[in-house]
């Protein structure tokens, strides 16, 4: 299922290992002219990309914190001291220009923007299959896009470098709007490269491409062009809902027919695994290494699952049993990312980026209230076990469709996301967190202090 990881490794060696953005590009250009010679080459490449995915920085762990536990589904969890202090600041919107995890996050998404840039800007005097280079610069494409979508979600005014990186070149922060824009064309491209699915699992298709620009798209407020790559993508890409939510979760069930992409995470000590199970687990509650207990799901989110509602106990707990002594403790946590690891921060538990019910409930998004809006999130919602809802189920359409979202894709990184485009995360942050009031609420982080010093016409983020 995940034979991707056999070249990964390879291709990792590829990538830069920098510390600083600035220094990340220039490691890669050293390279691409060293080494991108020839198909190999780029698949090596291509895979680097994939794998920087994994980073800490990116999904491995900056991610759900800044758009997960930034938002009012999840908190810091109990521990708030010494290493957790990162995570106790980005949820209580206290952190500064020094927190370490805003500064993982920029690092380890501009590495991957960075390697992606290089590919781009070496292929195309390749000698090579036509339909192996057209999938390799539509997954470059992707996820140099997925990368941006994020970066330009959490900082907002960030330089949008489309070339490899040039010792000595000034760089120049861009606002969001500009930024989207150029994912909506990139994003087109990468579409029509890719292919609808792939034998080697994990990579990027045109659905992955074209959810992406959908996201997009909704978040420029171009509701009808994303109404028509929706609809795309339900009518040509053969994905569907599976009967069974709790069949989402675990490694046996993962690349499956609703999933449109994945983090590939590959247990075994290989430096390959995830450390999602640690991290979400309470103290005591593995085997293998320790839990720490964050990303802890809130009494708002505990409450957002009306009786019966099936995702429920696929998503979080309430209590667990310490299988040392038998201990009963009543805490919240995340369940979506439940193994057994072999050892520490080693679990084969991917993470998923995007799936099918994301994009039935993005089309009625993008139609707005109607009879067929409803029934998109109706298909979601019978098949956690809930009736249908209506226009004359109380609340505004709104209300109604970011409530689905929220109980529906839980603890997968869409609600800090969700809140900005809705426009409601100063409200919903403090509704669940009374001590955090509305006007602390910030909508961009900070630039990380690192890139603010040694780019001297950079401007900050404000408070």
């Amino acid at each position: 299922m995940k034979k991707i990881f056999t070249t990964l490794i390879i291709g990792i060696i590829v990538a830069s290992c920098s510390d600083n953005f600035t220094d990340i590009a220039p490691t890669s250009n050293r390279n691409g002219a060293d080494f991108y010679n020839n198909a190999n080459d780029f698949i090596f490449g291509i895979n680097a990309s994939y794998a920087g995915l994994q980073d800490n920085g990116v999904y491995g762990r900056a991610y759900w914190t800044m758009f997960e536990m930034r938002g009012d589904n999840t908190d810091q969890g109990p521990d708030q001291t010494g290493l957790a202090r990162v995570f106790t600041e980005i949820n209580a919107f206290t952190e500064d220009a020094l927190n370490e995890q805003i500064d993982a996050a920029w690092i380890g998404s501009y590495r991957v923007i960075a390697n992606s840039n290089v590919i781009l800007n070496r292929i195309d005097p390749i000698d090579m299959d036509a339909t192996l280079k057209n999938r390799i610069i539509g997954e470059a494409l992707f996820l140099r896009s997925l990368i941006y979508y994020h970066l330009a979600v959490a900082y907002g005014n960030i330089p949008l470098q489309l070339t490899p990186f040039i010792p000595g070149e000034d760089l120049i922060q861009v606002d969001a709007n500009t930024v989207y824009h150029q994912l909506v064309t990139d994003l087109q491209t990468a579409e029509q490269n890719l292919l609808v699915s792939n034998n080697d699992v994990g990579r990027a298709t045109k659905g992955a491409a074209a959810t992406l620009l959908a996201k997009v798209l909704l978040t420029m407020g171009n509701n009808s062009s994303a109404e028509t790559v929706l609809r795309r993508i339900i009518s040509d890409y053969n994905y569907s809902l599976i009967g069974n939510y709790s069949d989402l979760w675990g490694a046996a069930n993962e690349n499956n027919a609703e999933s449109i992409f994945e983090v590939q995470f590959i247990s075994g000590g290989i430096d390959q695994g995830s450390a999602f199970t640690n991290d979400f687990s309470p103290s005591g509650f593995l085997q293998n290494g320790q839990g720490f207990g964050r990303n802890r799901p809130t009494l708002v989110m505990q409450n957002a699952y009306k009786a019966n509602d099936q995702r429920f106990q696929p998503s979080m707990g309430t209590t667990w049993v310490n299988p040392n002594d038998g201990v009963i403790t009543t805490a919240n946590y995340v369940r979506k990312y439940e193994s057994n690891p072999p050892s520490e921060n080693d679990s084969d538990v991917n993470f998923i980026v995007f799936r099918y019910a994301d994009v039935l409930l993005m089309l009625a998004e993008a139609i707005g209230e109607s009879p067929e809006s409803y029934g998109l999130i109706n298909q979601v919602r019978n098949r956690a076990g809930l009736l249908d809802i209506d226009a004359s189920t109380p609340g505004n359409f709104m209300e109604k469709l970011l409530h689905e979202r929220q109980v529906e894709l839980a603890f997968e990184n869409h609600r800090w996301p969700d809140l900005k485009r809705f426009g409601v995360a100063a409200q919903k942050i403090s509704e669940a967190e009374p001590f955090i009031s509305q006007s602390a609420v910030r909508n961009l982080f900070f630039i990380p202090q690192r890139e603010m010093d040694i780019n001297p016409n950079f401007v900050q983020n404000g408070n």
